[in-house]
């Protein structure tokens, strides 16, 4: 069983103990529920590009760092031009929570991406219900009928979909209502990054479908490489996340 096996039956346990604490009613009563979220298609265009991400740690690295707060963090993303944030809510395995999300989403006039295993439509409410604007589904854990499942789900409460995928044969979980596809160069089962892989995929895409790099981007000449060929956009978070202060680095690395 590889960590992505274990991270699913682990997350589908979690949903469970959720959906008997907390009915969808319930959720969709909180106050962020009915909130005007933002487009992330829009700002990866008008703003640097980069979806700056917030995490504690990884299953991969370990701990990355645990100092900081989200706001502390994610002010100074926004203030440098980041096009969008991408907060971890996986407590387990990443050390994330919901509160990650609500104490910031108020701070901030940029789109927030719920970075999480999304497995039941329960999981979009709570997305809805925490602030979020933004939802990742990952084709290595669904299937296409559930990616449009989803899809459709998330639009129906103003979410916007970031599909990930790694593999050519999960091109088929894309279909026309998906807002932009991420193709991680990271390999979620060994871990491994392969950028050459990730740009071969991506020409694989439909022209006409925003694109976002994601993971295993280190430095600016990784960055500068996936901009050549032709990335709209950028998923980045330990390059930021391992320095003091991710907000100076990202500040600096834009620079």
């Amino acid at each position: 069983m590889n960590i992505l096996d274990k991270i699913i039956i682990n997350k589908k346990q979690e949903v469970a103990n959720a959906r008997s604490e907390k009915t969808v009613a319930e959720l969709q009563d909180s106050p962020f529920f009915g909130r005007n979220t933002y487009s992330l298609k829009e700002t990866v265009k008008s703003r640097s590009g980069i979806i700056a991400e917030f995490k504690r740690k990884s299953p991969s690295k370990g701990i990355i760092n645990d100092k900081m707060t989200p706001l502390e963090v994610v002010s100074q993303y926004e203030k440098y031009g980041a096009s969008g944030i991408s907060i971890l809510t996986d407590s387990e395995f990443f050390g994330g929570t919901f509160k990650d999300i609500t104490s910031v989403r108020e701070q901030i006039q940029i789109p927030i991406l719920r970075k999480d295993f999304m497995v039941d439509e329960y999981q979009f409410y709570e997305a809805k219900a925490i602030g979020a604007d933004v939802i990742l589904l990952i084709a290595a854990c669904l299937s296409p009928s559930q990616v449009q499942e989803f899809t459709d789900l998330s639009h129906s409460l103003n979410l916007e979909v970031l599909l990930e995928i790694h593999a050519e044969e999960e091109l088929v979980h894309i279909n026309n209502n998906i807002d932009l596809v991420g193709i991680n160069n990271r390999n979620l089962k060994d871990f491994k990054v392969n950028l050459q892989h990730s740009v071969s995929l991506k020409n694989m895409l439909p022209k006409e479908m925003l694109s976002v790099a994601e993971s295993g981007i280190y430095n600016k000449k990784d960055f500068q490489f996936l901009k050549e060929k032709g990335f709209d956009a950028f998923l980045m978070g330990e390059v930021f996340m391992k320095n003091e202060n991710p907000g100076k680095a990202f500040e600096e690395f834009l620079s």
